[in-house]
């Protein structure tokens, strides 16, 4: 279905990357850009706007069912506050050694999260955005994986914080294996790509199932599981060998592609990826002002936009294999437009 991403098994020798003929637009939670994230409205959207993917990220439900959030904790992204019933819901957690106070999904069935309503998560960044809240319910997975099916793209669902829940007795990642196998999805062309920034759930969940594995990358601290000492550590080539064993590819942070002591010049880090036969999707391009490299800012309001498109061309002449992206859009039209340039090329 994707011309770059053909599926290979991975129990078997991973080759380097074919050359790129046309890198995938994953709809970051949607078209985030303009719909309040993770609604069934903005994957909706995203498709339209030419996405070939679209992702949810996945926390459980008390009632294990997993819903698209960006978080478990949900007050930045719902009405959950302006619910008198679920005030005494309200408390403090500690997630991957980081205290929160809100409300958390896991404390909720999910019938009780079907009556709150999304809201945008960034309105002073994204007032229009705001002008949805109130319109939107919380998307289970079921629902996100009817949706592609009927709209032929693939879903890109990441394991949000999976030790922490698999802690407190909710196996999110046996849960999302079990219902991509439900749905017919087990095989390295299915059209799933399984993110997450821990290290030892992608292994364990490599063992239960064929679909195309990404481990996620940040551009500083370490994987929350203590797998691995750093990030830093895994993009080196010996660090991308070992990623190579278990995954199918991954997805750095955009500022990864770039010398850090130099932000103009490309670092090693795609072709080294290549090397190991990893693909590479960068995260998340966004068209705001606060977002964008200096070089690509324009003008001095941070929320206006800057030329994003400009920063996505030049993480696709590097030879990225897709990219995530608030804004499918332009994200289409720039991957469209270098595509054409490459074939004018041949």
């Amino acid at each position: 279905m994707l011309a770059s991403a053909a599926g290979i098994a991975q129990n078997a020798p991973m080759p380097p990357a074919p050359s790129l003929s046309s890198p995938i637009v994953i709809a970051h939670r949607g078209a985030s850009g303009f719909r309040p994230e993770h609604t069934l409205a903005g994957y909706e959207l995203a498709i339209d706007q030419g996405a070939n993917v679209i992702e949810p990220d996945l926390v459980p439900a008390r009632d294990d069912v997993l819903v698209a959030r960006h978080e478990n904790e949900i007050s930045g992204t719902t009405d959950v506050a302006d619910h008198p019933e679920f005030a005494t819901r309200r408390t403090t957690k500690t997630i991957d050694g980081q205290t929160e106070t809100g409300w958390f999904t896991e404390d909720f069935t999910l019938a009780e999260l079907k009556t709150l309503r999304a809201k945008e998560r960034l309105p002073k960044v994204r007032p229009a955005n705001a002008t949805y809240d109130g319109r939107f319910e919380i998307p289970t997975l079921a629902e996100i994986i009817a949706l592609a099916k009927r709209r032929h793209v693939a879903i890109y669902p990441e394991t949000k914080h999976p030790t922490y829940f698999a802690k407190i007795g909710h196996p999110t990642d046996l849960l999302l294996v079990n219902q991509l196998q439900a749905a017919g999805w087990d095989s390295p062309d299915a059209p799933v790509f399984l993110q997450s920034f821990e290290v030892a759930n992608l292994k364990r969940i490599h063992k239960l199932t064929k679909v195309r594995l990404i481990q996620l990358l940040a551009g500083a601290g370490a994987p929350a599981d203590g797998a691995q000492p750093s990030y830093a550590a895994m993009i080196t080539p010996a660090g991308l060998r070992e990623v190579a064993t278990y995954a199918w590819g991954i997805g750095p942070d955009k500022a990864q592609l770039w010398d850090g002591a130099d932000p103009t010049r490309a670092s090693s880090l795609v072709a080294d990826a290549h090397a190991a036969g990893l693909r590479v999707h960068p995260w998340t391009y966004r068209a705001e002002n606060m977002f964008l490299p200096a070089r690509f800012r324009r003008g001095g309001d941070p929320i206006a936009h800057g030329d994003v498109a400009g920063e996505m061309g030049s993480a696709l002449r590097q030879g990225i294999d897709g990219f995530f992206t608030d804004f499918p859009v332009i994200g289409v039209r720039t991957r469209d437009a270098y595509v054409a340039e490459r074939t004018k090329a041949r």
